[in-house]
């Protein structure tokens, strides 16, 4: 949903739970069912598109399962509790200390560039 560029410039934008949080909420509260992305985006509210590219997020840390056009909860309940639980966790941590700030962490981080950064000669 757009947010109009005083919202976005304020930093005053509308939270609440994100995308994939969504799907993976709606797909567990209906894990006996398997559904199309459409079916899901017009479910949770969403863009079709958005929620491909969470899908697509969620099968690449098996927490969701995709056969042909139709997507499900995975079957590794396991999983989805300790995916859960550590989403909580870190929301947790962020809510107790206000998250990372950027300035805090440009004085603390390491000058080495993240090694998806480094040259082919760097890696060696």
């Amino acid at each position: 949903m757009p947010v109009s560029i005083d919202e976005f410039e304020s930093g005053d934008l509308p939270s609440g739970p994100s995308v994939p949080e969504q799907v993976v909420t709606y797909l567990f509260t209906h894990r006996d069912q398997a559904f199309t992305r459409s079916e899901i985006a017009t479910a949770i509210d969403e863009d079709p598109n958005t929620v491909g590219t969470a899908l697509s997020r969620l099968k690449e840390r098996s927490l969701v399962r995709h056969r042909g056009e139709y997507w499900a909860i995975t079957d590794d309940g396991d999983r989805v509790t300790d995916a859960y639980d550590l989403h909580t966790a870190s929301e947790r941590l962020d809510q107790d200390d206000g998250g990372i700030e950027a300035g805090d962490w440009d004085s603390t981080a390491p000058d080495d560039p993240h090694p998806s950064e480094r040259d082919e000669s760097d890696r060696q």
